[in-house]
């Protein structure tokens, strides 16, 4: 089996777009997952799901969506949430309220386990270099050894004991320092699940500009984070 995961595309359908047509020429997968995060800073929020549907996906839950879809709003201004909501209209609202957490590829130790931060919750980031303490917690009970995750928009794959944590990043916000969309392919192999990450370039500038002509609460903000590329606490190793 093998299954593209993409995460965090944040409303950028160029992003997720390029990462797709870059699929087809990878000679595509079995399944699709989108990991959660669509919408939110993004542009083309309702155009992000329709391609997801479209492509026939198997999507969860992100924490951005679950702010979208509730009425807990996490640290997101109530303006953005309704600019969000009115983009996007109630049957998609209620689309995104309707995901399930994970979702899994298998059963028992060699499965893949597929969730948006963590096993846990959905908004704990996993940083490469997490502890021996938080990794403990956060697998407690979890039985497949392979975890697939977003969230924190950094790519990398790591083993930790008898489990492999990959972590897909950003199919359209990047934040590594490469302003190129980020996607993950896991193909199923005797005796555990084979990665390999997939970096594609998008039109960057035309997102930006999408971002300032939406009119979105905060889109000078949101052009800025696209355009930087990277988080500000790894500015110093990252240039």
């Amino acid at each position: 089996m093998r299954v593209a995961i993409v995460s965090d595309i944040h409303g950028n359908l160029r992003g997720l777009d390029a990462c797709l047509a870059d699929l087809a020429q990878q000679g595509g997968a079995d399944t699709i997952v989108g990991a959660g995060d669509f919408c939110l800073d993004g542009p083309r929020p309702r155009e992000v799901l329709a391609r997801l549907v479209d492509v026939g996906a198997t999507c969860i839950r992100g924490n951005t969506d679950r702010y979208i879809a509730s009425e807990d709003f996490g640290e997101e201004e109530p303006d953005v949430i309704r600019w969000q909501r009115t983009a996007l209209g109630p049957q998609w609202v209620a689309w995104l309220r309707a995901l399930p957490f994970s979702h899994t590829f298998g059963a028992g130790r060699d499965a893949l386990l597929v969730v948006h931060a963590n096993p846990k919750n959905d908004d704990e980031h996993v940083w490469p270099d997490a502890g021996d303490d938080v990794l403990e917690r956060l697998t407690e009970g979890v039985e497949p050894r392979t975890i697939a995750f977003g969230h924190l928009h950094l790519p990398y794959a790591r083993m930790w004991r008898d489990r492999l944590f990959v972590n897909v990043a950003s199919a359209g916000l990047p934040k590594d320092g490469d302003p190129r969309a980020s996607y993950a392919l896991l193909t199923q192999r005797p005796g555990g699940w084979e990665v390999k990450h997939r970096r594609v370039e998008f039109d960057v500038e035309r997102v930006a500009r999408e971002i300032v002509e939406s009119g979105m609460p905060g889109a000078k903000r949101n052009e800025r984070v696209l355009r930087r590329h990277r988080y500000k606490q790894i500015g110093e190793v990252v240039p």
